[in-house]
């Protein structure tokens, strides 16, 4: 699954979990087609609205954490300090340790280094 559609399905189990039913959904540029709720789909929502300005700073903060946490459970690949692919010693933990059941297999460079 790529990035949209995890941020898709994110949202999605994230407004079937709520504990009252919303007015209205601003969203970032897309729209969540399997809900009846008035939508705004905002391209530049973050720059344009302080709601989805706020939940994107609580989201990043969030991942963050996450990313530390996981720093800790895998220190071979440098996640607190890359929070993500593409630095040099996050590359070298994928060559020596292979790949973590939290790396995203439909991202680059990741297939090359699962262990068949």
């Amino acid at each position: 699954m790529n990035i949209y559609q995890a941020s898709k399905l994110a949202m999605e189990q994230a407004v079937r979990n709520l504990n009252v039913t919303p007015d209205l959904l601003l969203i970032d540029a897309m729209e969540l087609e399997v809900f009846d709720t008035p939508q705004a789909a905002i391209i530049k929502g973050d720059q344009k609205s302080v709601s989805i300005a706020a939940a994107s700073v609580v989201a990043k903060v969030t991942r963050d954490r996450m990313m530390k946490e996981l720093d800790a459970a895998y220190p071979n690949y440098d996640f607190k300090k890359n929070m993500g692919y593409g630095t040099k010693n996050h590359l070298n933990g994928l060559k020596s340790h292979g790949v973590t059941p939290y790396h995203r297999v439909s991202f680059n460079p990741v297939p090359q280094f699962m262990k068949l």
